[in-house]
């Protein structure tokens, strides 16, 4: 089992900033693919972004391309999303996920084994 904890959401203003956290326990994290999803009301939950186990491969969701970027630190057990340029239709609940597989640009909601609890976001224009 995998235990994902997310946080650092909040509500900023359009063109703001937010960075968010997530620290994973109970399995080695360098073996873990990590995701980043999230969900607006009343939509599906979409793909963000995602980070290879050693870090060295990312890949982005078109519509958050050169505003968001993701990162880990293995030795802290954590991923992250750093989000800039803000818009309010970023507005959502953001998840962390994480893959066992040894497959490389994972971006499938079914394709994550375990997820975290979400934090939200909240953009106002």
């Amino acid at each position: 089992q995998v235990q994902l904890v997310e946080s650092g959401g909040g509500l900023v203003q359009a063109g703001g900033s937010l960075r968010l956290s997530c620290v994973a326990s109970g399995r080695t994290f360098s073996w873990l693919n990590m995701g980043w999803f999230r969900q607006a009301p009343g939509k599906e939950r979409e793909f963000v972004a995602t980070i290879s186990r050693s870090g060295t491969f990312t890949y982005y969701a078109d519509s958050v391309k050169g505003r968001f970027t993701i990162s880990r630190d293995n030795a802290k057990n954590t991923v992250y999303l750093q989000m800039v340029s803000l818009k309010p239709e970023d507005t959502a609940v953001y998840y962390c996920a994480a893959d066992t597989s040894l497959k490389v640009q994972v971006t499938g909601t079914g394709d994550y084994d375990f997820w975290g609890q979400g934090t939200q976001v909240t953009v106002s224009s």
